[in-house]
């Protein structure tokens, strides 16, 4: 301030870029910040708390550990906040509830540190539906979908323009924009998730059927949902309003590029005859249900970190619609202790399910007694187990905690977390991985890696090396063994350094040799 009481130019003068990169220095501490900010309103306004400062200051800390709670957190409370405003979406009236709405709340519970909102999502949607209106002016300029009053819900009521218009939706949808069933990759859990059905164009049956449903109804066709076995479907009245034949109805396959099929041919698509039950419109509940159970059957399919995630996020969605279904309570129950989590809220559930269904009491009190003994244990465990390099039932250990590696023979990228002396598999997980095989067998060396693709493996020793050109590992559980990464290694954080005290050691004298062979 001195200098610009001198006619110098001040701090303050500076352009705003400026500032922020003074600011962003790594010599600044967090309370050094604080006070900038305290001195006056043009410093408050550059260390705003939204602002690149701030932004800067927790990318230099590099706390990667901070940073995976703080996501596990917010991941938990904004959960929270969506289930509410799940619960609230079901207790309005069945005529108040969008279809959409309820696709953008599965969506947001399952995806919740992501950028979901239902108005950016109605956004998107909008855009489409204008563009099927230009592409329906183009066909008849005074088509009623076009001149829609205000406040008024827009029906339009003659079976020939509402013909029009789903031939405008399936030009628009299908023909311009590319959208598509995603027959190759059917079984991709994004195929459920709406914001994602508009950003890759594809989906399965029932989110693209939500997607032409709404689109549909804003161009004044009251198109429904048909909750058709291993097919979901739109249908369309032919007939009068209401109508309770079958026959009656056009039947839309949004999968199949909005085809409209008979009753006969419905049956054709699944193979088989169904009964005039499976015909029937669904409610927007039991749409989400669907919705829903195909996410927890995805969830079912493979016994990965994500498929467990995806599994206990579509259960909570089930269960918020459904808190007394007794399947998928005892579901819960089973998942939790599987993965040995939170034993008082399997408890809890176990006893909600002895309430509703005593006839239960068989695996109820298996599970009760099974999780009792987890509690029991949990109490008196003394703390992990301490390994140390200078062990001579260590000496084969070649690689150590936080190095960067490359598989030989799959070629993807990790980071060592842990490691055992000789392979801690059952018989079985060595026979099905073919162990046996490698030159080594079981009796080397295996390493706890996270992959880059998201997963965590058990490799041997004799199938890694060092990785030459190191880069970050983008794995959600990074932050769960890591405080920060180097540029060329990863530095345990407290838990795991308590868990591999001599590891740090080594890493380091491992990672000198190496990039200062490589530099040579």
């Amino acid at each position: 301030m001195a200098a610009a009481e001198a006619g110098g130019t001040g701090l303050t003068d500076l352009p705003g870029e400026l500032l922020e990169l003074i600011l962003c220095c790594g010599v600044l501490s967090a309370a050094d910040i604080g006070r900038v900010s305290c001195t006056c309103r043009r410093l408050r306004e550059a260390c705003q708390a939204r602002g690149k400062v701030w932004r800067e200051r927790f990318r230099l800390r590099k706390c990667l550990t901070w940073k995976y709670y703080a996501k596990k957190i917010l991941y938990f409370l904004r959960q929270q906040n969506i289930l509410k405003n799940l619960k609230a979406y079901l207790e309005r009236p069945g005529d108040q509830l969008s279809f959409l709405e309820g696709a953008v709340l599965i969506d947001q519970y399952c995806n919740p540190l992501s950028d979901i909102c239902l108005t950016s999502v109605q956004a998107q949607v909008d855009d489409i539906t204008d563009k099927v209106r230009k592409a329906l002016r183009t066909r008849n300029p005074r088509h009623p979908s076009l001149a829609p009053k205000a406040g008024e819900v827009l029906i339009v009521p003659d079976v020939e323009f509402q013909r029009q218009v789903l031939d405008a939706v399936n030009c628009v949808l299908y023909e311009q924009l590319k959208y598509k069933g995603n027959e190759m990759d059917y079984y991709n859990s994004l195929n459920s998730y709406i914001h994602q059905v508009l950003i890759r164009r594809t989906g399965i049956p029932i989110s693209l059927s939500v997607l032409y449903l709404t689109i549909a109804r804003q161009l004044g066709v009251r198109l429904e949902p048909v909750n058709f076995p291993s097919h979901f479907l739109l249908r369309w009245c032919q007939g009068k309003e209401g109508s309770t034949d079958i026959f009656d109805y056009m039947y839309i396959d949004a999968f199949g590029k909005g085809k409209q099929l008979t009753v006969k041919e419905c049956e054709y698509l699944i193979g088989h005859h169904v009964t005039e039950e499976f015909y029937g419109v669904v409610t927007s509940k039991e749409v989400l249900q669907r919705m829903v159970g195909n996410l927890l059957n995805l969830g079912k399919r493979e016994s990965t970190d994500q498929s467990y995630q995806l599994l206990r996020d579509s259960l909570d969605l089930y269960l918020a619609m459904y808190p007394d279904n007794v399947q998928h309570l005892m579901l819960q129950a089973r998942l939790y202790f599987h993965l040995g989590i939170w034993p008082e809220k399997v408890l809890d559930i176990l006893q909600h399910v002895q309430v509703l269904d005593p006839s239960q009491h068989g695996a109820v009190g298996y599970l009760v007694q099974h999780t009792l003994e987890h509690i029991e244990r949990r109490k008196e465990e003394v703390g992990p187990e301490v390994k140390h390099r200078s062990d001579e039932k260590h000496k084969d250990i070649c690689f150590s905690i936080g190095l960067v590696m490359k598989h030989k023979r799959y070629g993807y990228n990790c980071v060592i977390y842990g490691w055992d002396p000789t392979c801690m598999m059952g018989q079985e997980w060595i026979r099905n991985m073919n162990v046996h095989s490698l030159p080594h067998g079981p009796h080397q060396p295996f390493y706890n890696v996270l992959v880059e693709d998201g997963s965590c493996r058990y490799a041997a020793q004799e199938n890694l090396e060092y990785n030459l050109e190191p880069n970050e590992i983008p794995h959600p559980d990074i932050g769960r063994y890591f405080s920060e990464f180097t540029g060329t290694h990863y530095l345990a954080n407290a838990e795991l350094e308590m868990r591999y005290p001599e590891d740090l050691e080594l890493t380091c004298a491992a990672v000198q040799k190496i990039y200062s062979t490589v530099k040579e």
